[in-house]
């Protein structure tokens, strides 16, 4: 069941930052929690229903925040540019912060954590640097290191929001999409950007994996997936037919099967 968006305060660079969350699946604190994170675009309310059918299916609770700059939390300073450990921080500073803030502490009952695009590498960067907060995470579409194909694909976003209705589109998320959109396209092709990875930090991962990602991937090739199991050999693989850079979009109903195999795995 889902409940009301609410906001959670911390401080983060050098400023207090409301993040907007909701709670959604089952109401008992008993239960297993996932921790959902949105991809570079997304926020709390991109997800759309899919947290919601997911822990209900898995009779969990489940946590859906949008980062600094996305959806309803405050929106990136005017004269903020993301440097190229921007998912680091997020996984070191504000999901730490933001737990804390909304009561959450998984040194008392590890959580889940379940990640999409860039929101699934922040996943597994808070798996590698905080091991005994983790039950497992599940990581779709995660990118581990840029690839060509990733790079062709965002310059083409960025033509799409400059000349198509995206901008609009987009405004219907976030409170200002501009944020949301110049933040993640300005750091992805960023010259700087082209050397970033986060392959030596997968080794420190010791919870239970389950990476996904779409065949037909837009953004990414399976040598992402392949080189996280390489690094953390814990970790189970999943490649879906028919399938994008949004599972949760394209395949949602084997999604949710592998899913809640995986949990109930472990």
């Amino acid at each position: 069941m889902s409940r009301a968006v609410q906001f959670a305060g911390i401080d983060w660079a050098g400023r207090p930052v409301s993040i907007e969350y909701q709670w959604v699946g089952v109401d008992n604190p008993a239960t297993p929690l996932l921790v959902f994170l949105h991809e570079g675009l997304g926020s709390r309310s991109m997800w759309r229903a899919f947290p919601e059918t997911l822990c209900e299916t898995l009779g969990c609770r489940g946590l859906v925040y949008s980062r600094p700059a996305y959806g309803q939390s405050t929106p990136r300073a005017a004269d903020e540019h993301w440097q190229p450990d921007f998912m680091h921080r997020q996984a070191y500073e504000v999901l730490p912060a933001f737990l804390q803030a909304v009561g959450v502490d998984g040194s008392q009952q590890p959580l889940w954590l379940f990640g999409h695009s860039d929101g699934a590498s922040i996943a597994l960067l808070y798996a590698a640097r905080f091991p005994q907060q983790l039950a497992g995470a599940i990581v779709l579409a995660p990118h581990i290191k840029v690839e060509d194909i990733t790079i062709q694909s965002i310059e083409q976003a960025r033509e799409v929001y400059r000349n198509t209705d995206l901008r609009a589109k987009l405004g219907r998320y976030h409170q200002e999409p501009d944020s949301a959109f110049w933040g993640w396209n300005g750091i992805w092709l960023h010259p700087a950007f082209r050397h970033w990875s986060i392959e030596a930090e997968l080794a420190h991962i010791q919870c239970p994996l389950l990476a996904i990602q779409g065949l037909d991937d837009e953004y990414g090739t399976l040598a992402q997936i392949h080189g996280i199991a390489a690094r953390a050999p814990q970790t189970q693989l999943i490649e879906l037919n028919n399938c994008g850079h949004s599972p949760h979009r394209d395949q949602a109903e084997e999604l949710i099967r592998v899913t809640a195999d995986f949990i109930h795995q472990h």
